[in-house]
């Protein structure tokens, strides 16, 4: 095998891709990652990085191109991380995807299945109810954008694609208050600066805006000034809160929230139910896949009013609430206190009285629910993307459900459960991908796993 070395230009045919969505090529045995690259290019490739297994490549010049390569829409991409795809038409974007989890499934799972369904997105476009935008200074005038892919520094945008063009509106609504006022902008070398973020929520159901700045302070210099800008942008906004985050971390919230004007939560509607968003609440950030995704599992579950449900790692009870409805009682069990608090209020609002929530991890919750002989007929899982812990699935598999519906955003990590749960006696049943995030290289997925001879263990 030929070794490749740092500036070696090749020429080489993208044959695959990654998870992270890169291009795959091989040259002389070994694999090359190639960023921005599409399946069927032909390309001179510059290699950038090689170590003892891989190399990493630049395209240098597009011989060919594959036949789901598009010119990219945005003028920041690829140099701002936001997106993954803006050179792949959406169809062949959905095609990546599939594939990703069909091979997880496969390759990791071990089950020859592949997804029933990909539900896509109406549009790539326009989805995203919440940004995160940094700021920063360029020349002593106020920047925002997003962060360049693997840094800290600041693409200027002023309409991300991903998002509605109001957030860009109220953005340099902040950055021009910012330039004519004394407040600084945080610099992430020294600690020094009080300006750091602008977060923005955005209810589709209903409209409401939370517009939520990001300060090393208690507060802004002049923040009446502030409000009534940011109050003239739209009458959508309904909510500005100052949240103090004076820790040297890259964690973007604190946990000190104030109200400034307006309502100290906005709303939106999902399957039907209300839900109350706080700054610090959990909520999918694409409401229209979502809706689909949480139908999905209801469908899994196939609910007639009789069952118990477990739902694991709940969050703030936005699956369990949608079930709810069709179950006969619903327990929710997560570990973060504010969002257990936001799932009772949810339930609160909605008049929803068979829903339980208990703050503990999944493994005690569970053991809890078992020792008041609560046991389940449908287990929800929705765990972080690290997927669920070995204790965990093992008590899954000890307190026997009839199905388990399970929620990914890792294909890698919901196929390793997958094998997990069948090495104790559960079968795949069927999964469907849906894609919660175009234009990015994350995608979400649904899977029902059940078995025969069910028998529910005492604990």
């Amino acid at each position: 095998m030929a070794l490749l070395k740092k500036n070696d230009v090749i020429r080489a045919e993208i044959q695959g891709m990654t998870a992270e969505g890169s291009g795959v090529a091989r040259y002389e045995g070994m694999a090359v990652f190639v960023p921005g690259s599409a399946e069927g290019d032909v390309a001179e490739l510059t290699i950038i990085k090689v170590t003892g297994s891989y190399a990493i490549g630049k395209i240098k010049a597009l011989i060919k191109q594959g036949g789901g390569r598009c010119e990219p829409d945005c003028p920041s991409y690829p140099r701002c991380g936001g997106c993954t795809f803006r050179h792949l038409d959406y169809r062949e974007e959905c095609r990546v995807k599939l594939q990703r989890v069909n091979d997880a499934i496969k390759r990791i799972g071990g089950v020859e299945l592949e997804a029933e369904e990909f539900i896509a997105a109406d549009s790539p476009d326009r989805y995203r109810n919440k940004a995160q935008i940094p700021f920063g200074s360029d020349k002593g005038q106020a920047v925002f954008g997003f962060y360049a892919e693997r840094s800290h520094r600041i693409i200027p945008f002023h309409d991300c694609l991903l998002q509605p063009g109001i957030f860009g509106s109220i953005a340099q609504a902040a950055a021009n208050f910012l330039n004519d006022t004394p407040n600084d902008i945080y610099d992430e070398t020294t600690g020094k600066g009080r300006f750091r973020h602008l977060y923005i929520r955005r209810g589709f159901a209903t409209g409401e805006i939370m517009v939520c700045a990001v300060v090393n302070a208690n507060g802004l210099v002049r923040e009446d000034e502030f409000v009534r800008r940011i109050r003239a942008v739209s009458p959508e906004i309904k909510s500005i809160v100052i949240n103090v985050n004076r820790e040297r971390t890259n964690v973007i919230l604190g946990q000190k929230c104030r109200t400034a004007w307006g309502s100290n939560t906005i709303h939106d509607v999902l399957c039907g139910v209300t839900f109350e968003i706080s700054p610090l609440s959990f909520y999918q950030v694409n409401r229209e896949q979502a809706e689909r995704l949480y139908l999905k599992a209801a469908e899994y579950a196939n609910l007639d009013g009789s069952q118990v449900i477990y739902d694991l790692y709940c969050g703030t009870g936005t699956i369990g609430l949608t079930m709810a409805s069709k179950a006969r009682t619903v327990y929710g069990i997560e570990i973060i206190p504010d969002a257990v608090k936001n799932a009772v209020r949810n339930a609160e609002i909605n008049g929803i009285s068979n829903a339980h929530f208990i703050c503990a991890d999944a493994y005690d919750g569970a053991k809890q629910l078992l020792s008041e002989n609560k046991a389940p007929d449908v287990v929800i899982v929705d765990p972080p993307r690290k997927g669920c812990s070995e204790a965990a699935v093992s008590l899954i598999n000890q307190i026997s459900p009839e199905r388990i519906v399970y929620i990914s955003c890792d294909p890698a990590t919901l196929a390793r459960d997958v094998s997990r749960l069948r090495a104790v006696g559960w079968q795949l049943e069927k999964f469907t991908a849906v894609d919660m995030f175009p234009r990015t290289a994350n995608v979400e997925t649904v899977a029902l796993l059940s078995r025969k001879n069910r028998t529910v263990i005492s604990t």
